[in-house]
């Protein structure tokens, strides 16, 4: 119950980086994430920047990646729908930095987009060192994107 009551106080606080690190240490007491990273979309420039990460020398605050033309970026960032990948070849087909997720032995990956106000705000990703994903899994990784959401809010009304 401590993990819930953090992420409470964590958003009671409106810092957003504290409520994705808390958001990330909730979830990862059942999902065992190896990393945990948060990005917000730019629709505009089909771009996602990263808000948060639990490993920042891999993956650090304030990197980007370009997601215009691909079917990721489609099937998430358009369409709004959940991406489950398993196994190293669905990564490597998903994602450039393939070698990287690779390398720190992640096997399998969730991305939940953000939505509220009918946008797409951005994605919280969960990337586990297990190749199997179930409905479980899931249904956490989705439970943890809505308790991120009000930092993705308090971000954009930064902007």
């Amino acid at each position: 119950m401590d993990a819930i009551s953090d992420v409470a106080l964590a958003c009671a606080s409106g810092n957003p980086q504290a409520l994705f690190a808390a958001v990330d240490d909730c979830v990862g007491r059942v999902l065992r994430q190896a990393l945990c990273t948060v990005n917000r979309y730019d629709a505009r420039n089909e771009r996602l920047t990263r808000l948060y990460s639990s490993d920042p020398s891999s993956y650090p605050v304030g990197g980007s990646k370009e997601k215009a033309g691909t079917a990721w970026g489609r099937h998430v960032l358009h369409e709004r729908r959940l991406f489950v990948g398993e196994g190293v070849e669905a990564i490597r087909e998903s994602f450039d930095d393939h070698a990287t997720i690779q390398a720190l032995g992640l096997r399998s990956v969730i991305n939940v987009p953000i939505v509220a106000h009918d946008t797409c705000l951005g994605t919280l990703n969960l990337l586990m060192q297990t190749e199997a994903v179930d409905a479980s899994m899931v249904q956490w990784a989705q439970l943890a994107g809505l308790l991120a959401t009000p930092g993705f809010l308090s971000v954009s009304s930064d902007r």
